[in-house]
């Protein structure tokens, strides 16, 4: 199943679809430089096949290619990055 993960501005939020399916989002706010993630979510259908982990690492990636700093407020985006300390430097600790 190939994966692809979007940023949808206008909706807040970054999917993840195999094809037309939206299997999750990462819904967020941009306030500024930063994007602050304060829900995840995973189709219960494709939950387990590492589609959360896709999701997140494909939304970091974006703040990263644009510059942009991370506050997340997201219990499932802050463990990524616990578990993923290479996105640590996004974090934004002054938020």
């Amino acid at each position: 199943m190939e994966l692809t993960v979007t940023d949808v501005p206008e909706a807040g939020r970054y999917e993840v679809r195999a094809g037309d399916r939206v299997l999750g989002l990462a819904a967020y706010q941009r306030r500024g430089d930063q994007v602050v993630f304060t829900h995840t979510e995973v189709d219960p259908d494709a939950e387990g096949g590492g589609v959360g982990g896709t999701l997140v690492r494909g939304a970091l990636d974006d703040v990263r290619a644009h510059g942009l700093r991370v506050v997340p407020r997201c219990s499932f985006v802050r463990g990524y990055i616990e578990r993923h300390p290479d996105y640590a430097d996004l974090v934004d600790a002054s938020a």
